[in-house]
C-alpha cells in the first residue's frame, strides 16, 4: 500500500543522524531491533503491520515477506539472474513437460524434512510429493476463503475445482482424500500435475514460495484455526516468535537441508558475477537470526537506519532528496559505506473503484463518465514531484516494468491530467451542484460524496490532502475512512469500501496476475473492486493459454483498451525504489518478483561493533 509522509523542511542529514538516537529511543519496535549476542542477525522494519503466515489465507506483501523464507517451493527464482531464470528448489531438477504444457511432472527431492514441531509427535516429518497435492489442495478448500483461489483455479487443474464445486453444493466439508486427475502424487516423492490446457508459464506461479510452498496436512489439522500463527515449513528460517503488528523473529531452522550458494548470473552482468565468485559454495543460509519490527511512520523508521538501529531500509519518500539528491548517494552517506541500489519497481500503485458501489460502481455512461472524471483529475505530476520526490514514473495502464508487454513508450488516456474535460463529462452526465452548497449531487439530487479509504498516519495524509485537492477542483466532495492496513483490506474482501489506494508489485514475469486484478471470477479475492466484463475475461482466459508473441500482444492491448475505457481502475505511477544498506552487510541485491533474499546475506559483525 501506499505508505507514510512526515515533512521535514531544511533539515539536513546530518542533523537527522544527531536526532537519530533520541528517536529512535522513543520507538519501542526500533529498540527491540537489538542484534542478538554472538549471532550474524539481520534487523528489518517493515512499514505495515502483518496478517498472519499460513500462505493459503494470505494476500499482502508483508506477510509474505516472511513466509518466503518459512516454506519452499517446487521451483524458484534465481537470486542473481536478471531478467529472471527458474531453478528448481524442492524439485530435485527442473519438471518435465508435455509438449502441449498441459503436463508437469515433478521429483521432489528425497531428504528435506519439515522444521521439527508438536505436530509431528516427536517424528522427523519429510517432505513427499502429498505434501504438494495437500497444499495445493487448500486453496479450493471454500472453509480457507483463499484470496488467491482464483489465481490457482486459473491454472487450470483437471477435476480440482469440481472437488470445491461439490462442497459448495452439498455444504460439506472438502474431500481432501479424493483423488484428483489434475493433482496427483504417483509414487512418494513424484508429483504430477494435469491442466484442462496449456499452460505455458505455470512455473511462474509455482515459484512462489511465499504461497505455493509445501504445507503438511498433520500440521493444518493439529492447530486448526490457528494456523497464521503457527507456520512449519522446511525452509531456511522458522518463526521463533511473534508479537502481532510489532516484532517478528525468525531464526535459522536447523532441520534445513543442505543447500550451497549456487547462481546463474548472465556473464556481462558484473555485480552478480562478484556476488557468484565470493559466496559460491557457502552452506545457506548464511545468518542466524532475523529480527523484523513494524516502524509504520517514515521518520523512526528513517532514523532507526541512521542509527545503525536496522540493517536496509527503503529509503522513505520524504528523505529522498537528503539520501539521494539526483538519484546519487549522499556523500555523507557514502562517507560512512552506505550501499545503495536504484530500481524502476516491477509495480503499479492504483486506486480501485468498488463496481458494486451504488456511487461509484456500475457499467451505465454515467457512472463511467462519473470514473473518468475524477481519473482526469488527479495531477500525477504534482504527486510525483511533490509528495514522491521525483521517486517515480506515471504508469499508462495494470502494465508494470519489467513484466510481459511493458512498453515504456505506450500511452493512454490513464495519464491524462485534464480538469476543464472533468468538469465537461460531469455536466453532461448530470453530475451538478443542484442546491448551491458548491459540490456537486449526483443526478437524481442525492448528494455526491467519494467515500476514500485510507490509513491514519502522516505519508497517507500528504496523498489524501493531493486527492482533496484534485477533487475539490472539480467540485465533488469526499470523505476520507481511515483504517489500519488490515482492517482496511478485510473490509475491501468483503466489498464494504468505495475506493482504495493501493501498491501492487509483480510476483511474476507476466503480466497475467496483472489482470487477475480485474478478472470476474476473481471478484472479492484479488479483484477487489469487483469489476466484470465478459470481453476482458475472454481475453484473460486466452491469453494464459498462449505462448508469448505479437497474439497475446494484441489482446493485451484490447484488455489495456477495455479497462481505459471503463475505468475500474485509475493507474497512478510505477515507484523508483533506493535500498540503502548497512557497510556491514554483505551479499544483497534487490530480488526480482519474489523477495526472498534473507539466506544469501551475509553479516560482516566486526565492521557493526566497529561503526
Amino acid at each position: 500500500m501506499i505508505r507514510r509522509f512526515l515533512l521535514i523542511a531544511g533539515t539536513a542529514l546530518a542533523t537527522l543522524a544527531t536526532a537519530a538516537g533520541n528517536a529512535a529511543a522513543q520507538s519501542q519496535a526500533a529498540s527491540q531491533a537489538a542484534a542478538s549476542p554472538g549471532l550474524k542477525t539481520f534487523r528489518w522494519a517493515l512499514l505495515s503491520a502483518e496478517t498472519g503466515f499460513d500462505p493459503v489465507k494470505i494476500s499482502d506483501l508483508y506477510s509474505r515477506y516472511v513466509t518466503t523464507h518459512l516454506f519452499e517451493a517446487l521451483v524458484r527464482y534465481d537470486y542473481l539472474a536478471r531478467p529472471f531464470k527458474v531453478r528448481a528448489e524442492a524439485a530435485a531438477a527442473m519438471p518435465e513437460v508435455s509438449a502441449d504444457f498441459r503436463t508437469y511432472t515433478f521429483r521432489i527431492r528425497p531428504g528435506v524434512y519439515f522444521q521439527d514441531d508438536p505436530a509431528f509427535k516427536g517424528q522427523r516429518r519429510e517432505l513427499v510429493a502429498q505434501d504438494f497435492v495437500y497444499a495445493i489442495k487448500r486453496f479450493f478448500d471454500p472453509a480457507n476463503a483463499s484470496p488467491n483461489y482464483a489465481e490457482m483455479n486459473d491454472q487450470g487443474f483437471i477435476g480440482l475445482d469440481e472437488l470445491r464445486q461439490q462442497a459448495l453444493a452439498k455444504k460439506t466439508p472438502f474431500d481432501y482424500d479424493k483423488p484428483v486427475e489434475g493433482l496427483r502424487a504417483l509414487d512418494r516423492h513424484t508429483l504430477q500435475i494435469k491442466l484442462e490446457s496449456p499452460r505455458p508459464r505455470l512455473l511462474f506461479t509455482l515459484a512462489d514460495s511465499s504461497l505455493y510452498g509445501a504445507v503438511a496436512r498433520e500440521v493444518v489439522e493439529f492447530y486448526g484455526d490457528k494456523t497464521m500463527e503457527h507456520p512449519v515449513g522446511t525452509g531456511p528460517f522458522r518463526l521463533a516468535t511473534w508479537r502481532r503488528s510489532s516484532q517478528i523473529v525468525l531464526e535459522r531452522n536447523p532441520g534445513f537441508h543442505e543447500a550451497f550458494y549456487d547462481a546463474e548470473p548472465n556473464a556481462d552482468d558484473a555485480e552478480g558475477q562478484a556476488l557468484l565468485q565470493r559466496f559460491k559454495g557457502r552452506r545457506l543460509p548464511m545468518i542466524d537470526r532475523v529480527e523484523i519490527s513494524i516502524i509504520e511512520e517514515s521518520q523512526p523508521r528513517w532514523l532507526a537506519f541512521l542509527n545503525g538501529e536496522t540493517d536496509l531500509v527503503t529509503v522513505p519518500l520524504e528523505f529522498a532528496n537528503q539520501a539521494v539528491p539526483n538519484g546519487k548517494l549522499a556523500p555523507n552517506l557514502a562517507k560512512r559505506g552506505i550501499q545503495m541500489q536504484r530500481v524502476v519497481n516491477p509495480d503499479r500503485t492504483l486506486y480501485y473503484f468498488n463496481m458494486e458501489d451504488p456511487t461509484v460502481g456500475g457499467y451505465t455512461a454515467d457512472k463511467v463518465a462519473l470514473r473518468r472524471a475524477i481519473r482526469l483529475a488527479i495531477d500525477v505530476t504534482r504527486e510525483i514531484n511533490g509528495v514522491r520526490r521525483g521517486q517515480a514514473i506515471p504508469a499508462q495502464s495494470m502494465v508494470a516494468p519489467g513484466t510481459f508487454g511493458y512498453d515504456p513508450n505506450y500511452k493512454t488516456e490513464n495519464s491524462d491530467y485534464n480538469v476543464p474535460r472533468a468538469k465537461a463529462l460531469l455536466d453532461m452526465y448530470g453530475y451538478v451542484d443542484r442546491n448551491g452548497d458548491g459540490w456537486r449531487d449526483m443526478p437524481d439530487g442525492s448528494p455526491l460524496v467519494i467515500q476514500y479509504a485510507t490509513s491514519p498516519d502522516s505519508l497517507q495524509r500528504q496523498f489524501d490532502e493531493l486527492w482533496k485537492r484534485n477533487m475539490d477542483a472539480i467540485g465533488v466532495r469526499v470523505e476520507f475512512k481511515p483504517a489500519q492496513w488490515p482492517e482496511n483490506l478485510k473490509a475491501a474482501r468483503a466489498g464494504q469500501l468505495m475506493v482504495w489506494q493501493l501498491g501492487y508489485t509483480a510476483s511474476t514475469p507476466d503480466v497475467q496476475d496483472a489482470m487477475q486484478l480485474l478478472y470476474g471470477p476473481g471478484a472479492g479475492g484479488q479483484n477487489l473492486g469487483r469489476f466484470r466484463n465478459e470481453r476482458f475475461d475472454a481475453i484473460y482466459d486466452r491469453m494464459r493459454s498462449m505462448p508469448d508473441g505479437p497474439e497475446r500482444l494484441a489482446l493485451l492491448d484490447e484488455a489495456n483498451r477495455i479497462v481505459t475505457a471503463l475505468a475500474p481502475h485509475k493507474y497512478n505511477v510505477h515507484r523508483i525504489v533506493t535500498d540503502l544498506a548497512q557497510p556491514w552487510i554483505v551479499g544483497y541485491r534487490r530480488p526480482v518478483f519474489v523477495s526472498r533474499f534473507w539466506q544469501y546475506l551475509d553479516i560482516d559483525e566486526s565492521r557493526r561493533v566497529s561503526h
